[in-house]
């Protein structure tokens, strides 16, 4: 059995980044030993991974067990529902990683195939691991949000900037190429007009992967001074946002809007743009993950006011110092050792030599 398994997560990885706002899906149909169907879930409405391995199995699905990385579901959507045709398909078990947390499944799904007299069972071995490809999808249907990420490079004292010159990397381009995937299992990235001023980023997906709609991006740019010649606007194909401010001038407005890039007003304090609403805009369009590549005052904010569900920190073997050098989080900060923000559940990645990353969870208030 765990071989089985082991293949429908093996399977469900290839579809990360190719169903959003859909689930990552394996599916692996067993009979006598022997896997008789594979599938796996590319693209909202095409078919699910358990109809694809249904179709791979055939007649030789009849008695077989299905294995399966998230309860099938059992709601009509863009396609029929999964355990209607597992059920017609005579399939006599269904072994899942983990239930389904969308709230028209959750559960519905196993008690349909069990009202069928199809035994169910879950693996709970590998439950954590199923959870940790659906994170997102998972993170959106338990809050309505997409989960939001603070990715940064710095070095070991925490800065990201030098006070003058930074030309060139922090981090190596195995570090950078391991960004490029994560960047690909995001639906949306944003940053600050001061990044884009500074660098001149085009922060696209670079993996090469097939991806289910283009990485969104976002910048914040509260008085609409984004320049046109910028690259992240000279290449934007449908895939750019500008947040700005109702003070913003309109003529700006109506220049950016003149070229196809679209713009969200979201006022808040200060004059500032107000990242919540941005959230609220991902939510309502079913951007279920947002990667924040940005500079310490966005980072800070996105931080302080608890929006960032996590953190995703590239370390590299240098060390800046100075009272000039950014640090990876600005703005205020924390007046009191005892207010610190507290992270959970941190895991430490190996990337290169001497290279690590550090993934991390807030702890909410």
């Amino acid at each position: 059995m765990i071989a089985f398994i082991q293949e429908a997560l093996r399977l469900a990885e290839l579809g990360r980044g190719r169903t959003s706002p859909n689930p990552t899906v394996g599916a692996v149909i067993e009979r006598n030993g022997e896997i008789v169907g594979r599938g796996f879930h590319t693209w909202a409405g095409r078919d699910h991974a358990e109809i694809v391995a249904l179709r791979e199995a055939g007649d030789t699905a009849r008695g077989g067990t299905l294995y399966v990385t998230l309860e099938p579901c059992s709601h009509y959507g863009r396609t029929r529902p999964c355990v209607d045709a597992l059920i017609e398909a005579g399939v006599s078990r269904v072994v899942a990683a983990m239930r389904d947390p969308n709230p028209q499944v959750n559960g519905a799904g196993f008690q349909k195939l069990k009202d069928a007299g199809i035994e169910v069972q879950i693996d709970e071995e590998y439950t954590t691991t199923a959870e940790r490809l659906n994170e997102p999808f998972i993170h959106f249907m338990k809050t309505g949000r997409p989960l939001v990420t603070v990715k940064a490079a710095l070095t070991l004292d925490g800065k990201i900037a030098a006070p003058q010159d930074n030309i060139g990397w922090i981090t190596s381009d195995v570090a950078r190429a391991d960004v490029q995937q994560v960047r690909h299992f995001s639906d949306a990235i944003l940053t600050g007009l001061g990044t884009v001023l500074e660098d001149d980023c085009l922060l696209t997906d670079r993996s090469g992967l097939e991806r289910s709609r283009p990485l969104l991006r976002i910048v914040l740019d509260s008085q609409l001074r984004i320049p046109l010649s910028s690259k992240i606007v000279t290449s934007a194909k449908d895939d750019l946002l500008v947040v700005g401010t109702s003070i913003a001038p309109i003529e700006r407005r109506k220049t950016l809007e003149a070229v196809g890039i679209p713009v969200l007003l979201a006022d808040g304090p200060g004059g500032r743009t107000d990242p919540h609403k941005v959230v609220d805009y991902l939510a309502q369009n079913r951007y279920l993950s947002l990667m924040v590549e940005a500079g310490s005052k966005v980072n800070w904010t996105m931080l302080d006011s608890q929006i960032a569900d996590k953190i995703l920190f590239y370390y590299a073997p240098k060390i800046l110092g100075g009272l000039k050098s950014l640090p990876v989080a600005g703005g205020q900060g924390r007046m009191r050792r005892a207010d610190a923000m507290l992270l959970e559940r941190l895991t430490i990645h190996p990337i290169a030599k001497d290279e690590f990353a550090v993934e991390a969870y807030v702890v909410k208030n």
